[in-house]
């Protein structure tokens, strides 16, 4: 039990720093662990971990912001269509199957790998 509660608490750990760092970390690290480590079914993992981003993000967004990095009519603007994403997205995640979100997602980490290495 206490094993299961500080791994927990270490995902969370780790996933906070990717997140301060590069501003990710709900879906390219809590989601694997919570299907690896914690064993949890897929749509669970990817609605767990939209819980654990909000305290991430609005920690990291106070830091950015403190340090002037925020461009606040970018970000407003991007918030509403995400807000609008995310609702359409999140009814749509039980219709599509399984092995179609794996690659979907493979893919699109892999174009965004090319991209930041100056590939693409």
């Amino acid at each position: 039990m206490k094993k299961e509660f500080l791994k927990k608490i270490l995902i969370g750990f780790f996933a906070g720093i990717i997140s301060g760092l590069f501003s990710t970390g709900g879906g390219l690290i809590l989601v694997p662990a919570f299907l690896y480590l914690l064993k949890l079914d897929p749509v669970k993992s990817r609605a767990t971990s939209i819980i654990c981003i909000l305290p991430m993000v609005v920690t990291t967004s106070f830091v950015y912001g403190r340090s002037n990095y925020l461009n606040w009519r970018v970000g407003i603007l991007c918030a509403i269509g995400g807000t609008i994403g995310s609702f359409i997205g999140s009814k749509v995640l039980n219709k599509i199957p399984e092995f179609i979100l794996k690659v979907t997602f493979a893919i699109f980490l892999f174009y965004v790998a090319l991209n930041m290495l100056g590939i693409f």
